[in-house]
C-alpha cells in the first residue's frame, strides 16, 4: 500500500510511524514548510517527502489529510483533485459535517477522526503505538465506495486502532458534549473562578481539575467551536437547562432533595467511568448485496447507529460483479443477533456463521 500523509506533525508523524513500523505502507509526506522535511525523514515518520501535494499525492492508494479543521476543506480539496481515480481520501480533524457536506459528494472521501492525541505537538512527538486501543470514527456517506471503505478500515486497524463509522452529524452532535462543551466549562470556571483563588491565597484541587483544558490552544479551539458552533450551542442550552434546575435544587436547602439530586448525578459519573466488559468470542455474518455505491456504509453506519462494531469486514464480489457478499465479524453472540436483526431490518439476506462453516 501506498500512503500519503499530508501534515507531517504529531497526528500526521504518528501514522507514519505506526504504518512503517509495522510494515502497512510505504509513506510519502507533505509538509507546508519545507524547512520540516528534513525533520520528518529523520524520525522515520516517512519514507519519502514530496515537494507538493500534487507528488504526494500521484500515486496514493490512501491519502490522509492531517491539517487543522479549518484548513481541511481547502486541504482535501487538494488531495482528491491530485489523487488517482482508485484512492481513498480521509482526514483526522475533530469535527466532521462541514468537511463532509463540503467534500462527501466525492466517492473516494470518507472523513475520520482518532480519538488519539498528546500534549506536546510536532513530529519530533509523534509515537507509533500513539493508535493503539484508540477509536478511530469514519463518517461514510451514500457516495462512498465500498472498496475504498474496507481499504480504510484495514488501515485503520493495522494502525491499532478500532474503526467505528458514525454519521457525520451525529459524530459532531456527540463530540460536542463529550469533548468540546468541557472546554466551555473550564474556560467558564477559570474566569469565574480567578477572584476566589486570588482571595483564598491557592487553587483549590476541584478547581484545578475543572479547569485542565481552559484556554487550549486558542487557533485551534477557535476553528473547532466555529466548524461545531451549531452543535456546541446546543449542548450549553442543555447545559443551562441543567443548571437552572440545581439552582432550583440547592435553593430550596432542603437537604433530603440535595442529597437526592447529587446521588443521582453520582449514578450517572459511575456510568462514565464503567468500563466496557469482554463481548466474548468473534461471530461472522455473512450479507449478500447488490453491487452499488453506499451499501457497505449503508451497513456501517446502521450498526454504528445501533452501538454494534464491526472487528472486521472482507468483500467478496461475484464474477459478474452484479453483486457480492459481505463478511462482518463482531465480538460477542449478543452483539451478532443484534447486528442480524439490524441488517435484517435494510432488507438484506444476512446469514450468521456458524463457528468452523
Amino acid at each position: 500500500m501506498k500512503l500519503a500523509v499530508l501534515g507531517v506533525g504529531l497526528i500526521g508523524g504518528s501514522i507514519g510511524l505506526a504504518a512503517r513500523d509495522r510494515g502497512l505502507a510505504e509513506v510519502t509526506g507533505w509538509v507546508r514548510n519545507p524547512d520540516r522535511a528534513e525533520e520528518c525523514l529523520k524520525v522515520g515518520a516517512v519514507d519519502h517527502m514530496a515537494a507538493t501535494v500534487e507528488e504526494a499525492c500521484a500515486d496514493a492508494d490512501v491519502v490522509v489529510c492531517c491539517a487543522s479543521v479549518g484548513h481541511l476543506i481547502e486541504m482535501g480539496q487538494k488531495a482528491l483533485e491530485a489523487a488517482p481515480e482508485d484512492c481513498v481520501v480521509t482526514d483526522v480533524g475533530s469535527t466532521k459535517q462541514e468537511l463532509v457536506e463540503a467534500l462527501g459528494g466525492d466517492r473516494r472521501f470518507i472523513g475520520g477522526h482518532p480519538l488519539a492525541g498528546a500534549e506536546t505537538a510536532g513530529v519530533a512527538n509523534a509515537r507509533a503505538d500513539l493508535y493503539e486501543g484508540a477509536r478511530w470514527y469514519l463518517t461514510p456517506t451514500s457516495e462512498s465506495e465500498g472498496m475504498l471503505l474496507d481499504r480504510l478500515q484495514k488501515l485503520v486497524k493495522g494502525l491499532g486502532a478500532t474503526p467505528v463509522a458514525i454519521d457525520a452529524a451525529e459524530h459532531d452532535r456527540a463530540m460536542a458534549v463529550v469533548s468540546h462543551l468541557p472546554h466551555v466549562f473550564a474556560n467558564q470556571l477559570a474566569a469565574q473562578g480567578r477572584p476566589g483563588t486570588e482571595r483564598l491565597g491557592a487553587l483549590a484541587p476541584s478547581l484545578r481539575d475543572g479547569t485542565r483544558v481552559a484556554g487550549s490552544n486558542p487557533a485551534i479551539w477557535g476553528e473547532i467551536f466555529a466548524t461545531n458552533h451549531e452543535a456546541v450551542v446546543a449542548a450549553i442550552e442543555e447545559s443551562i437547562a441543567g443548571l437552572e434546575t440545581a439552582r432550583e435544587v440547592i435553593g430550596s436547602a432542603d437537604p433530603e432533595r440535595i442529597e437526592k439530586w447529587q446521588a443521582a448525578v453520582g449514578e450517572d459519573r459511575a456510568a462514565l467511568s464503567a468500563t466496557e466488559s469482554d463481548l466474548g468470542a468473534t461471530h461472522e455474518l455473512r450479507v449478500l448485496v447488490p453491487n452499488q455505491p453506499g451499501v457497505l456504509a449503508e451497513l456501517a453506519l446502521a450498526l454504528g447507529r445501533a452501538g454494534v462494531n464491526i472487528t472486521d469486514m472482507s468483500l467478496d464480489p461475484a464474477p459478474d460483479m452484479s453483486s457480492g457478499a459481505i463478511s462482518l465479524w463482531v465480538a460477542g453472540e449478543g452483539e451478532a443477533e443484534k447486528a442480524q436483526d439490524c441488517i435484517s431490518g435494510l432488507g438484506h439476506s444476512v446469514t450468521l456463521v456458524e463457528s468452523g462453516q
